[in-house]
């Protein structure tokens, strides 16, 4: 076996992407950190080595134990790759999403003209605070 992995490969074969090429997208978008600092896609890992990913709001962070080349199993993973993702990163997941939508029956069909001046009056009546920042 060898003494190290590329990262993308490593990434993808412990299941935290879904394919290796999302794996080397993120790190080229540098959205992987191993020890601290930005990790191209041919990065090489060891063992020991602390990996951080940043995935929408949430910042993963895994130890490697064992190299792998293959994908493994889901249950095959923690004999791999350490979670050390602190808990209230994980609760970032739960976090309940704040959407407004309106209501039409079903089968109602498309809104008439008057449906839809009556759907912008009341978009335009939302005050949203200006300090909230709703973009991702």
């Amino acid at each position: 076996m060898a003494d190290s992995v590329r990262i993308d490969k490593y990434l993808w074969a412990i299941r935290v992407f879904k394919t290796r090429s999302d794996a080397t997208d993120a790190c080229k978008g540098n959205k992987v950190r191993v020890g601290g600092s930005p990790a191209k896609p041919s990065k090489e890992v060891k063992p020991g080595e602390v990996i951080d990913i940043q995935k929408g709001t949430v910042r993963y962070s895994y130890r490697v134990i064992r190299l792998l080349e293959n994908r493994v199993g889901a249950q095959l993973v923690p004999d791999f790759a350490e979670n050390l993702t602190p808990q209230s990163e994980l609760d970032k997941l739960r976090a309940p999403v704040e959407t407004f939508f309106i209501r039409r029956d079903r089968g109602s069909g498309r809104p008439t003209k008057k449906d839809r001046r009556a759907m912008e009056h009341l978009w335009d009546g939302i005050n949203f605070d200006a300090g909230e920042d709703f973009t991702d």
